[in-house]
Order: structure tokens, then C-alpha cells, then sequence
């Protein structure tokens, strides 16, 4: 618990994975005093209520920003401009205004044409997550020893990011700080461009004709099934990644795919030589991942039956 509560009123606009991980950290830390949540689904809305991660709800995001000193968007990043739009009126002065999207750049340009003056904004990332979606799939240690990266924009009050820094640190975060378009490149290589090679891995083993269905799910190794658990992300939320850090990601996509059409003629020309320098050079990248405290060196990668 902090001594004191960080802010008065945390308004919370979406309430999947990171916003219910997020009312749940905020409430069991004592970081906020009170949590105003919406979404637009009466039925989320009403899952939220019933798991208790607010003290307020409402499907009028504007409804849900009034008073907030801390409003923090966790939707979608294509559904950002809209909200923007639509809780400006809303915003009090002084108010923090922050994001939880994957994209930086789609972010600055969408919202900060619509943030009243006064207004601080601050877009931010925490590069946190699982698979799951949805109210129920938050939980209060999403955050834990994982990094949280904010994108300010020249001028940003220091006062403003000291707050929102100690709050994500409250939360259970390392903050750090990073200029919106290298924000996107890095998340194109260690968290786009995995995801879409996993949907487009999964989606060939289910095109095959020669191998059924049921031979893929039966004789999964560790190899595809952690490709499926990628695979099985929230549909709408990368679809919006992909169509709002394109430029990083077809980047990314093009190195990658000169780096394969180079493992194909290696493996193509059995050249064991060169096969085995890849394969040690990547070693290295997990034994610096495990002794960052990013992932544990337990056997089945730290993960238990179910995750």
C-alpha cells in the first residue's frame, strides 16, 4: 500500500485484460481513490460490476471522465480518435490523459488533436499481457517487473509525468522513456512481428490437406502450441496494431523475410556451418531475455499446464 492515494478519481475506458488488471493493481495498492469504468458493451459493463473492479460505470465515456485527475484509454488503438472525440468536452483541466496501446505514433496522431488545453498527454505502453480477454481475464500482478514505456511529447509538465511514473511504478512497473516512432520500430520486432508470424504459422498448419486437424492438435510439441497461444490474442486488437504501425511491421517483415530466404538457401545446400551459427547466435538472445527477469529458465518455459 502507498501512504497515500496517488489520485483522487481514475477513469478506466475499456475494461478487458489491461483495464481490469489495472483497477485491480490501482485498487489492491491504494494508488487511486476511486474507479469510474466504461465500455460500450452493457454486458461487459455489467461483468465488470459484478467482479466489483469499479465504483462507478457507465457506457458514456464522457460520463465516466468527469472529475477523473487520471483517465486512462484501454481500448482497441483504432478505437482511440473516437473516444478522444467523444470525452474532450469532459476532460477537467489538470487531468492526465493516457493510453495502454501497442502503437505510439497512431496514438499521438488520433488523440492529441482533441485533448483540451490543460489537458496533460501522455501516451503510454505497459508491455504486459496474456492471451486472455476480457473483464474476468485481469488480474492484479499483470504489471509486476514488467516494463511500462511512455511516449511524452515535448513540453509534457514534469509534475504530470512524475505522477504517472509513480503510478505505473505502483502498479508493479520499470518506466521507461521513449520517442513515439522507435517505440513502434522496437514493438514491431519484439511483439508485432511474432504475433502476426504465429496467426500466419497457425493459419498454414489449419490450410494443410495433407495433415488433419486433428494430427496438428494431437502431436503438438512445445514448438507450435506456444505459437498458438499468440496465435489465440484478441483478434480486434491486432487487426488494429497491424493496420496502425504498418510501416514498422511491413519493415520488420521485409528484414524477416530476407533472413529466411537466407535459412532456406543454408538449409537448401546443407550448410551445417552456417545452420549452427544462427542457431547459437539465437541462444544468446534467450539467455539475455532470462537474465533480464523478462522469463524464467524453468522447465517448459515457466509455464504451468493451462496458462
Amino acid at each position: 500500500m502507498t501512504n497515500a492515494p496517488i489520485f483522487e478519481r481514475m477513469a478506466l475506458i475499456g475494461i478487458g485484460l489491461i483495464g481490469s488488471s489495472l483497477a485491480q493493481a490501482a485498487r489492491q495498492r491504494g494508488l487511486v481513490k476511486e474507479i469510474a469504468i466504461s465500455t460500450r458493451s452493457e454486458a461487459t459493463l455489467r461483468r465488470a460490476e459484478e467482479l466489483g473492479l469499479g465504483d462507478s460505470y457507465s457506457v458514456d465515456a464522457a460520463v465516466a471522465v468527469e472529475g477523473a485527475d487520471l483517465v486512462i484509454l484501454c481500448v482497441p488503438v483504432g478505437a482511440n480518435e473516437a473516444i478522444a472525440k467523444w470525452i474532450a468536452p469532459a476532460l477537467k483541466k489538470g487531468a492526465i490523459l493516457t493510453d495502454a496501446g501497442s502503437t505510439k505514433g497512431s496514438v499521438v496522431a488520433q488523440v492529441a488533436p482533441h485533448v483540451p488545453e490543460g489537458v496533460h498527454f501522455i501516451p503510454g505502453h505497459p508491455i504486459a499481457g496474456t492471451e486472455q480477454s476480457g473483464p474476468d481475464a485481469g488480474f492484479p500482478t499483470l504489471f509486476d517487473q514488467r516494463w511500462c514505456i511512455l511516449t511524452p511529447p515535448e513540453n509534457t509538465d514534469p509534475d504530470a509525468l512524475e505522477k504517472l511514473k509513480a503510478f505505473w511504478q505502483g502498479c508493479g512497473s520499470d518506466v521507461d522513456l521513449m520517442d513515439p516512432k522507435h517505440h513502434d520500430l522496437v514493438l514491431a520486432i519484439v511483439s508485432h512481428l511474432p504475433h502476426v508470424i504465429a496467426y500466419n504459422i497457425v493459419g498454414t498448419a489449419d490450410d494443410l490437406e495433407a495433415v488433419t486437424k486433428s494430427e496438428v492438435i494431437k502431436y503438438s510439441a512445445s514448438g507450435f502450441r506456444d505459437f498458438t497461444r499468440l496465435a489465440a490474442s484478441d483478434p480486434i486488437m491486432w487487426r488494429d496494431v497491424c493496420l496502425n504501425n504498418k510501416d514498422a511491421i511491413l519493415e520488420m517483415l521485409a528484414r524477416f523475410s530476407e533472413d529466411l530466404s537466407a535459412l532456406q538457401r543454408a538449409i537448401r545446400w546443407g550448410d551445417g556451418d552456417k545452420l549452427f551459427e544462427m542457431f547459437t547466435r539465437t541462444r544468446s538472445i534467450r539467455r539475455s531475455i532470462i537474465e533480464a527477469g523478462q522469463e524464467t529458465d524453468a522447465p517448459d518455459f515457466g509455464r504451468h499446464s493451462g496458462d
